[in-house]
């Protein structure tokens, strides 16, 4: 007798009952198994340390071969809640990525120069030894921790800036991190976004390479019982690093790139790593702690054990925001990477973040090592080469910065990010002319980290001083894509919503009684700062910042960053007891109190301060009759005896002096009239 075959339609709905059918057993089974995880919840084993979370989905067990290390007492195998339906095999992880590794958050050096704070001697950077001693140095201060701020910087120094991020050209993104997004996602219990407070990137601080004056390793730092400032009163904009982590293409490469992070042994005791890092993911930071370093007691040769105790301690630091528990971190990622047995992107991984945990401590030369040591274990990864390149330029290295940048773009000459760094140097070197190529080819390849401010700022300023009128396109297109105020308002370390206009009235600032006091005793003012000039003992220093295009210009400095100098007062004793009842100004954090003379066929190039957070009073005290003038933006105005200008020096300004004779003024930051009390506390120096 034949069988009548069954029509499609039949097949179809048998199909259905038979999908029906599996889904109400697996919801039996689901039920089950809570009822079975309830009853077990009590049932730790005995020495694991850690409770034993649920399997990362799609992921199989792996029962390998037996360990070097006593495993933990084996329990039933559960599958998780949100298991793939039977039949399905697990999902390729690199597939799984679905989501944007979220922004870096700026962690910033934050230093205060003092009166003799100087940059500790070792010898050329280029001859550090990779010795264990040096190593592993921390340094002795308090345990604080820094505010996520920039550094102090110097005064107008254009070939000052920050840099957020030293290790650019694998767009800032933990790739271990990557990995556990993919095969830790678990819908029942999504992990918290802000996992990780301070990602890869720290900002650090490229010092003006031909003064190291100012590259001061072991900050003041900012106390941890400083409360942290509210948000909406408190919202500097630092300098952007744009990163590409939005471009399709660099995310491609996350994919393609999966780390691999486990030995052969770490494979074996992936379950109770995967339950440890959970808990960090997630954000219980102490119990991941201690489910780590329960981990390490139990597998001391274990690198990712070891590796989740670091990154432990390092998210502890943030959290409590203390000195010393960051120490600990730099000091455990070290002992990762002396282990036998460290796979190559786990080594990697573990020396780039120590590196930049030391810059953040304003550990430099200890940074400078750990770099070191990277590129003699990866020789050809030439974003590590960047990396060390940035290593040398915090230390004020110029020369060792430059060969490496030169070695890189020897290999790759269209490295953007080789390119701009390159383009700066030789711009802090004078050659002008030769920087402007490599800063604009940098920025045009649009690489990470060259979508800088600081790279546009410097490109605009050598095209002026070449005469090149292209310069204002440039500030135009940094303006655009949001680095500048404005065209005009181009300062780089910025409190956001701040009144901004090129000069002031007194009545505007709300220091009426500060601009009459100066006025008034202008000719006691000016009688002291003749009497130095008469002295001859070189008080008065020559204008070191590259800011002249010709002539005479030298400052003497009563006040600098809030701190007063004792020795210079002692010239002018009448001027600084004068000043001393104007905190707005003596306690400017953001400026400078100083007298400024300036001898015939003197120009000062255009250029803008460094912060909106300070106004600039320039006392008039000897004037020539002609010959002297400051522009600011695009109003230009002349200096009179025992009269005060103000004016805002974060936008453009330039200064002539073609007199006969010799001009000087009382130069006085004081606070922007809108800063709280809260923010002129807070906001570090500059």
């Amino acid at each position: 007798m034949k069988v009548k075959e069954p029509s499609k339609a039949e097949l179809k709905k048998e199909k259905e009952k038979l999908v029906s059918r599996k889904e109400s057993k697996n919801e039996e089974r689901k039920k089950g198994k809570k009822e079975k995880e309830t009853d077990r919840k009590d049932k730790k084993t005995a020495d694991s340390g850690i409770s034993r979370k649920e399997s990362p989905r799609g992921l199989k067990e792996r029962a390998a071969s037996e360990p070097n290390f006593p495993p933990p007492e084996a329990e039933p195998h559960t599958e998780p809640e949100d298991q793939v339906p039977l039949g399905t095999e697990p999902q390729n992880i690199e597939d799984e990525v679905k989501e944007q590794i979220q922004s870096i958050l700026h962690e910033m050096v934050h230093t205060e120069h003092g009166e003799d704070l100087q940059q500790e001697e070792e010898g050329p950077a280029g001859e550090l030894q990779l010795e264990e001693d040096d190593f592993l140095t921390t340094s002795d201060v308090d345990d604080r921790y820094e505010i996520l701020e920039p550094e102090t910087l110097h005064e107008d120094t254009e070939d000052t800036y920050h840099v957020e991020e030293t290790v650019s050209q694998d767009h800032h993104q933990d790739m271990e991190e990557i990995m556990y997004d993919q095969e830790n996602s678990d819908s029942s219990e999504p992990l918290i976004d802000e996992e990780r407070l301070h990602q890869e990137a720290d900002d650090v601080t490229y010092h003006d390479y031909d003064e190291q004056d100012n590259a001061i390793e072991d900050s003041n730092l900012i106390s941890e019982e400083v409360n942290a400032t509210p948000v909406e009163e408190h919202q500097e904009i630092p300098p952007e690093t744009n990163r590409k982590t939005d471009d399709p293409g660099q995310k491609e490469k996350a994919k393609k790139k999966k780390p691999k992070l486990l030995n052969k042994f770490d494979k074996t005791i992936k379950a109770e790593l995967d339950a440890a890092e959970r808990l960090r993911k997630r954000g219980k930071i102490e119990e991941s702690v201690n489910a780590f370093e329960e981990l390490v007691r139990k597998y001391p040769q274990s690198p990712r054990a070891r590796y989740g105790k670091a990154q432990c301690e390092d998210d502890l630091a943030e959290k409590r925001r203390s000195n010393e528990v960051l120490r600990k971190a730099i000091e455990t990622y070290q002992e990762v990477a002396s282990l036998p047995d460290v796979p190559s992107d786990l080594l990697r991984l573990t020396l780039k973040r120590r590196s930049e945990r030391q810059q953040f401590l304003g550990h430099m030369r200890g940074s400078l090592l750990t770099l070191q040591r990277l590129v003699q274990l990866f020789p050809s990864d030439t974003s590590l080469k960047n990396d060390l390149g940035v290593g040398y330029l915090l230390i004020g290295d110029n020369d060792h910065a430059k060969k490496v940048y030169e070695e890189v773009l020897n290999v790759t000459p269209n490295d953007g990010f080789a390119k701009v760094h390159y383009g700066f140097i030789l711009k802090a070197q004078n050659k002008i002319a030769e920087s402007i190529p490599y800063l604009k080819e940098g920025i045009e390849s649009g690489d990470p980290g060259t979508d800088d401010g600081r790279f546009y700022f410097h490109l605009g300023d050598a095209m002026q001083r070449v005469g090149n009128k292209e310069a204002y396109k440039w500030y135009e297109l940094g303006y655009k894509r949001g680095h500048f105020a404005s065209v005009w308002q181009r300062s780089l370390y910025n409190v956001n919503g701040l009144k901004a206009q090129p000069w002031w009235t007194p009545r505007e600032t709300g220091y009426t009684e500060l601009v009459k006091s100066l006025e008034r005793n202008w000719k006691l003012i000016r009688d002291e700062g003749l009497a130095v000039m008469d002295k001859a003992n070189g008080l008065f220093l020559p204008e070191d910042e590259n800011l002249r295009e010709k002539g005479d210009w030298s400052q003497f400095t009563l006040w600098q960053q809030g701190r007063k100098n004792e020795n210079a007062c002692k010239g002018a004793p009448k001027t600084c007891t004068l000043l001393e009842k104007f905190p707005e100004t003596t306690g400017c954090r953001r400026g400078q109190i100083k007298y400024s003379i300036m001898h015939p066929g003197t120009h000062v190039w255009p250029h803008t301060g460094p912060t909106n957070c300070r106004l600039r009073m320039h006392l008039g005290l000897v004037i020539p009759k002609n010959g002297c003038k400051i522009r600011c933006a695009n109003e230009t105005k002349t200096w009179e005896e025992g009269k005060v200008l103000i004016f805002d020096d974060s936008f453009e300004h330039e200064v002539w002096q073609d007199a006969s004779s010799f001009r000087l003024i009382f130069i006085v930051d004081v606070w922007h009239p809108e800063l709280t009390p809260q923010q002129r506390r807070s906001l570090p120096a500059i």
